[in-house]
């Protein structure tokens, strides 16, 4: 019994004891290879699954936070998902609902971004996990269940078998990632809109259940996003940041 209690109590101090802050390349690095998956077409396409899973977990916690009965989540193949929730067809909660689409995968980068500031890597990978573990329960079709439990086992193996290295690089990617990723969708999102490709878009169900014009909504997307990015990438970017000395040059 002595074992198992120090097992589960060192388990605790892993999870929730903090971790040194990665070197200031590590960062940067992944900043940049956050970067270049968004605006690399193929490889966003297949990233973008990430987004969808942050999308329709905002939808649903935002159902469940105001008392609406969740009845599933699907994920599919072409990054789109749906939430279905039931409870009033009007009113703050279904306006709430609609809204935490777009703004839960900046968000959850900030929050992410709050974490690895305050060096919980651990609990920021092991909070993921949880998350996933959650939204599981709700996923109703095959490609939806592959999809999030292939994220967790990603995560789980990093923060289990990784170095510290390896667990600092992959959970900056994340952060940076969702903070970089989420002005995308909104702007494909306003594209779809203006060709009428999406009458039944977020936005435009914000218009309808408000009156306010679904560009607006679009707007406050945008403005989530960006503002949660700059506020994010000054939380990752190290606050020690410094170039190294230069040599002396004779005569100067």
């Amino acid at each position: 019994m002595d074992v198992e209690n120090a097992s589960i109590a060192d388990l605790w101090d892993r999870v929730t004891g903090t971790q040194p802050d990665p070197p200031w390349w590590l960062v940067a690095l992944v900043g940049v290879v956050a970067l270049g998956t968004v605006l690399h077409g193929p490889t966003w396409r297949v990233a973008r699954n990430t987004v969808t899973i942050a999308h329709e977990g905002g939808h649903a916690l935002a159902a469940l936070v105001t008392g609406r009965k969740l009845d599933g989540i699907k994920l599919h193949s072409d990054t789109s998902g749906v939430t279905v929730s039931r409870g009033k067809p009007h009113g703050p909660g279904m306006v709430f609902t609609a809204f935490a689409g777009y703004v839960a995968p900046p968000l959850l980068g900030l929050l992410f971004a709050l974490l690895l500031a305050a060096g919980r890597i651990t609990l920021m990978l092991w909070f993921t996990l949880a998350l996933l573990a959650a939204m599981l329960v709700m996923i109703r079709n095959a490609y939806g269940v592959l999809s999030v439990v292939g994220t967790g086992a990603l995560v789980f193996a990093v923060s289990w078998f990784g170095s510290a290295e390896v667990q600092a690089g992959f959970a900056y990617l994340a952060a940076w990632f969702l903070l970089l990723a989420a002005t995308r969708p909104v702007i494909e999102l306003q594209r779809m809109r203006s060709r009428r490709m999406a009458p039944s878009s977020d936005a435009d169900q914000l218009a309808h259940l408000t009156g306010v014009p679904g560009a607006a909504w679009v707007t406050m997307f945008g403005a989530v996003a960006l503002a949660s990015l700059f506020a994010g990438g000054a939380l990752l970017v190290p606050s020690d940041l410094s170039l190294p000395d230069l040599p002396d040059v004779p005569g100067y």
